[in-house]
């Protein structure tokens, strides 16, 4: 290992080098090994890391790094607050914005990785319908007099019918 790392003028850090091995879930809790020995070196295991902005589990499970795109969208959203909160940018602009920039990037950032489940489908859904109500806003009930929020329908009918 040392020879092949200073062929390519590379040094082993032992104190920066971990490992992490990626199996089943019912296999992980087996496997208890902890460090990981190579001649002279001991390396650390780890139960995820940040790779590539893309958080990595041992059990192949995405969760955490759903919770933390959504957050980073979220937190993405609210960087240009003024152009989003604007009355005299139209929805549309608005929708092409959230659609086509940076706060969809964020959220969708190698997802083509993802293994999604119904829960995760679920929460990623729940988003993207809050962004829409933040951009459309309330509307006017004339039967109840009063401003309310759009529901699930009326809002892929509006995105649609705008975009």
């Amino acid at each position: 290992m040392e020879n092949i790392s200073r062929k390519f003028g590379l040094e082993i850090k032992q104190e920066k080098t971990k490992y992490m091995l990626v199996e089943r879930k019912n296999s992980i809790k087996k496997n208890k090994i902890g460090h990981l020995k190579i001649k002279n070196y001991k390396f650390e295991r780890v139960k995820n890391f940040k790779y590539l902005g893309v958080i990595l589990i041992e059990d192949n499970n995405n969760q955490i790094d759903l919770q933390e795109r959504i957050k980073n969208a979220n937190k993405t959203y609210f960087m240009p607050k003024k152009i989003f909160k604007n009355k005299n940018i139209s929805k549309k602009l608005k929708l092409i914005l959230k659609n086509y920039t940076i706060i969809d990037k964020m959220l969708t950032y190698a997802s083509e990785t993802w293994t999604l489940t119904k829960r995760d489908r679920k929460q990623l859904n729940i988003f993207e319908r809050k962004e829409y109500r933040r951009i459309l806003g309330p509307v006017y009930d004339n039967e109840k007099e009063n401003w309310r929020i759009l529901n699930n329908k009326e809002i892929y009918a509006s995105v649609k019918n705008l975009l």
